[in-house]
């Protein structure tokens, strides 16, 4: 994936968000709360890029992906609907993209086609493909999950701030506690007015709900998480922040 030019990463904020913790829960969606209206070009829909580390140590969370990701659909389809594009990296310099689907079938049948692989991480690639994309066409938010980073820490933080200032907030969720990693993703994320969560095999619920805010979020922006505070126990606690 080819570099673009440089410019200086934005000096913003982000949310640091401990796994099973309820008031940490409020901030991360009070971060959401917080994000700028979201600007829709040509077809009106929400553009939202869910990228994946798929080396080794990730196959079961990325089955569990596969079994929540359709509801991040559901909420979306009367808003304006929701258009995704699987981003994932794996094995020896092998990073993916998909092309963008409106569904939850087509997205997991992308899902299904891909199995973990052992190798190290490639989030910088991910991260230039999200600056491209921007450029193309829009990107509204990106959700990435992993549990680790082996890259320099500094290329990574620089790239974050060419897209915090292209305004595209992500949202880092990470499994397990590696001290590395919760680094990273929590400069990552500041540097995009994005927020960051720690989750566990444990908490599949908790990160059904989170993403399924954030979907709604890129569909729609603040006032769709109005409306979807009617229906979800987490958009009703977002909806008083937002009084």
């Amino acid at each position: 994936m080819a570099d673009e030019k440089s410019k200086t990463p934005a000096d913003t904020e982000g949310a640091k968000l401990p796994a099973n913790s309820g008031e940490d829960i409020d901030q991360f969606l009070a971060t959401v709360r917080s994000m700028p209206p979201v600007e829709h070009k040509g077809s009106g829909r929400g553009r939202l890029i869910f990228a994946m580390d798929a080396t080794m140590s990730r196959q079961p969370t990325w089955d569990t992906a596969l079994q929540i990701q359709a509801e991040m659909f559901q909420e979306t389809g009367r808003i304006g609907g929701l258009d995704v594009q699987l981003v994932y990296f794996r094995g020896f310099r092998e990073s993916q993209s998909s092309k963008w689907v409106n569904d939850p079938e087509s997205l997991a049948r992308l899902m299904t086609q891909v199995d973990c692989r052992g190798g190290n991480t490639q989030i910088a690639r991910v991260l230039k493909h999200i600056r491209r994309e921007k450029g193309k066409g829009g990107v509204n938010a990106v959700v990435y999950v992993g549990d680790a980073m082996e890259e320099n820490v500094d290329k990574l933080c620089q790239i974050a701030g060419e897209i915090g200032l292209l305004g595209v907030p992500m949202f880092m969720f990470q499994e397990g506690h590696d001290s590395i990693a919760e680094q990273a993703f929590r400069e990552i994320a500041r540097l995009t007015r994005g927020a960051y969560c720690r989750f566990d095999r444990s908490s599949a619920r908790q990160l059904r709900e989170l993403l399924s805010a954030v979907a709604v979020y890129a569909a729609g922006g603040r006032q769709a998480l109005a409306d979807y505070a009617g229906k979800s126990g987490q958009g009703r606690l977002l909806l008083e922040q937002m009084k």
